[in-house]
This record gives C-alpha cells, sequence and structure tokens, in this order.
C-alpha cells in the first residue's frame, strides 16, 4: 500500500475515535493541512529508505499547523518547497487557531530537526536520500486551557485502540519503504516501534535518538550533536 494510502486510511481511522476529558479539543493535520501534507509525502517518501524517523505525534507551532511533522514553517516553505492552503479543524480551540503558514511561531523541535538535516545535508532532496520523518500518532490533543495533552498520557482504554490503528499504519509504512534503520526520536516512539514491529517481519534496526524538545535539559544543550552520537551508536554513519 503507498504511502498516500497509508496515510489517508489512518485519518480516516482517528477521526472515528472519541476521547474523554481533560481532552476537550482534537486536532488531525492529516485533514485540515491535507495538501501540504500530499506534498511532502508526493516528494519526499521514497521505497527502499535507509533511515526512517519517527516522532510523537503533532507539535502545536510544527504539523498542526503546517501538516509535515516536526514541520516548523519557515524550513517547511523555505527548504522544504512546501506552502499550500491549510483549512480550519471543524472545532478550533480560540487559544489554538490555525494560521498554516502564517503562523508567526516557530516550534523548536522541528528548528531543530530540520535545522540540523539542512545544516548537515544542505538540500531537502540529499537529506532525503536517506531520511524520512513520519509520525506515529496523527492527533494533536488539548486541553480547555490550550495545553497539549500528549498521547502517551491517555488512559489505557483510549489509549489501546488509537494505538492498535497507528501500529497498523507504521507496520504498512515498513513493509512499503523496507528501511534499514527504524529510529524513534524519542523513547516513547522507540517503544511504539518495538511493540508495533515485534511480530512484523521486517530488516529494519531498531534504534533511539534524543528528542529535540525545548522540555529536554540535554536537548538544550546541544540537539544536534546529541543525535548525531546516537545516530552512530545505532550503526549509522553520517
Amino acid at each position: 500500500m503507498p504511502p498516500i494510502d497509508i496515510t489517508q486510511k489512518l485519518s480516516h481511522e482517528v477521526e472515528r475515535l472519541s476521547f474523554s476529558p481533560p481532552i476537550t479539543h482534537i486536532y488531525n493535520p492529516l485533514s485540515y493541512a491535507w495538501r501540504s501534507h500530499a506534498q511532502y509525502l508526493k516528494k519526499y517518501a521514497h521505497p527502499n529508505l535507509e533511515i526512517l524517523l519517527v516522532g510523537m505525534n503533532p507539535g502545536p507551532w510544527g504539523m498542526v499547523q503546517t501538516g509535515v511533522p516536526f514541520g516548523e514553517v519557515t524550513l517547511v516553505r523555505d527548504w522544504l518547497g512546501i506552502e499550500e492552503t491549510v483549512d480550519k479543524p471543524a472545532c478550533e480551540h480560540p487559544k489554538r487557531p490555525i494560521q498554516g503558514f502564517a503562523c508567526p511561531r516557530s516550534e523548536v523541535s522541528g528548528a531543530r530537526l530540520w535545522g540540523w538535516a539542512r545544516e548537515r545535508y544542505g538540500t531537502a532532496d540529499v537529506f532525503s536520500q536517506r531520511f524520512f520523518v513520519y509520525n506515529y500518532c496523527p492527533l494533536s490533543f488539548m486541553e480547555t486551557s490550550g495545553r497539549n495533552f500528549t498521547p502517551d498520557k491517555l488512559p489505557a482504554t483510549e489509549k489501546k485502540p488509537l494505538f492498535e490503528l497507528c501500529d497498523n499504519a507504521l507496520r504498512d509504512w515498513v513493509s512499503w519503504a523496507q528501511p534499514r534503520f527504524i529510529i524513534g526520536i524519542g523513547g516513547f516512539a522507540e517503544k511504539r516501534i518495538q511493540t508495533a514491529l515485534r511480530d512484523h517481519p521486517h530488516n529494519g534496526s531498531i534504534g533511539r535518538i534524543l528528542h529535540p524538545s525545548p522540555a529536554s535539559p540535554a536537548a538544550n544543550r546541544g540537539w544536534a550533536a546529541a543525535a548525531e552520537t546516537d545516530l552512530k551508536t545505532c550503526g549509522i554513519t553520517l
């Protein structure tokens, strides 16, 4: 199954799920930001991939706005070469408006990850010859205050059906792309990769790199250097 079909199937499936308080708003950028996400897939997804980088879920100033994983606005537009019209979700949080490529905020995690890719590889085409960045869960959850609610904190009864769908999509991705390395961006993603692929035939080596979140003291001390060390520990030559 090609990426467009895998992604659309997952998008439709997760929208049938329901979630309880403290979650009040759920954004699915695979739906309202589909144009830019589809461009991302068409431009950069390819089979016989070397390294699949897997994040957790969309960030409020990254994929939530642009439809691209870790999609800090300026880097998606100016480096990845993607800028499409982004619609509004059905129920928009007043403190988390969707401004698309007009969003003035910069997502630190995305600026670090894609900024490193630009610094190390120069062009997005060269980077994509080896890497593809993917998010395990396509949904962004918010509380009444607008605070981000990460999927690892969901109750088991809501986590199970969501993770089953996300696991299936990840398995489909791995079957299609056949990556040599499947690398979690952070511990949550690594654990989900291990679980999803435990009984699924694949030839990829599973590993982890430090998450670039500003909430991580280690990432704030120099994420790019730490991530490169982690990649080398996974057996990846840069």
